[in-house]
């Protein structure tokens, strides 16, 4: 067997992949979905394994199939990269992103410096908010949007799942006088509005026999009840992507093994119609592989 299946079957299976949908591959790529799910069904007979579960509504990748995506989605990127870098010219294109503030705060800007060295053709204009679900004008080539993925948009790039975890000061920990997780909550907790219940959720998951949370405050985003947290106050529950750079840094721990799935995720949704497609997806992938590490 050649080891190297054809180069249009692994581009159809990095969309899908990418995506979760041979409809939405073949939208991409200008194909029929009958044709995605013809050279993907050849792909899978070809190396001998089933690269992808078939759902109701969409697909879902096997253990096999995700390990396969990473690998095939980075060689896809560095092979457009070197022809862009060797043949495509000096144009500068301006990629309009639009993200949460905490999103933009935490995960992106962190890695911007290095996508700019690694891709100096493509300039990020970053706008942040604090709710986005629709594009209400043409200024914006790319939303990242936290939620389910049911957008108006045919088109949107799953950016993995993710879980939540509590975090605190070391010196708060430190001070409890037993120290578990209902103490950890006596002692303040912030609440992030829209995630009230995840705490009761991670209580009844890991039955931890935690009351309802009373003494704290809510605010808006996770940026800031990191910040609050990070000032000394009390605890707060946020996904690990936004704690991570707070832990790193010594600033934050994770004093309990607990992780809550959590069912929205990242996508990111390029505006319909986009003439930048080929700059959207070459930042799509670079944001997967941040989820990938």
């Amino acid at each position: 067997m050649d080891p190297l299946p054809p180069p249009n079957w692994l581009r159809s299976f990095e969309a899908a992949a990418r995506l979760n949908s041979f409809s939405a591959a073949a939208a991409e790529l200008n194909l029929t979905p009958a044709a995605i799910s013809q050279q993907i069904g050849l792909l899978e007979k070809h190396l001998g394994t089933t690269l992808f579960t078939r759902l109701p509504r969409g697909v879902a990748l096997t253990e096999k199939g995700e390990a396969y995506a990473i690998p095939i989605r980075r060689a896809l990127a560095d092979m457009s990269e070197a022809t862009r870098g060797l043949f495509g010219g000096t144009r500068q294109v301006v990629l309009n992103v639009r993200a949460s503030i905490s999103f933009a705060a935490l995960v992106l800007a962190p890695q911007l410096p290095a996508f700019h060295r690694k891709h100096p053709h493509l300039r990020i204009q970053l706008t942040t908010t604090v709710w986005a679900d629709r594009f209400t004008d043409d200024r914006f080539d790319l939303d990242i949007r936290f939620g389910h993925g049911n957008w108006a948009e045919e088109t949107v790039y799953h950016l993995g799942p993710n879980e939540a975890q509590i975090v605190c000061c070391p010196q708060v920990f430190e001070c409890l006088p037993q120290r578990d997780v209902p103490q950890l909550a006596e002692a303040g907790v912030v609440q992030i509005v829209g995630s009230e219940v995840d705490w009761i959720r991670l209580s009844d998951m890991f039955d931890l026999g935690l009351p309802p949370v009373s003494n704290g405050f809510s605010v808006d985003s996770s940026l800031i009840a990191l910040q609050s947290v990070a000032a000394g106050w009390g605890a707060t529950m946020v996904l690990e992507d936004y704690a991570r750079g707070y832990i790193e840094s010594g600033a934050l721990i994770s004093p309990f093994p607990y992780r809550l799935p959590i069912r929205p995720s990242h996508f990111a949704v390029p505006r319909p119609g986009n003439a930048k497609m080929e700059e959207v997806r070459l930042f799509c992938t670079w944001l997967s592989e941040l989820k990938d590490g």
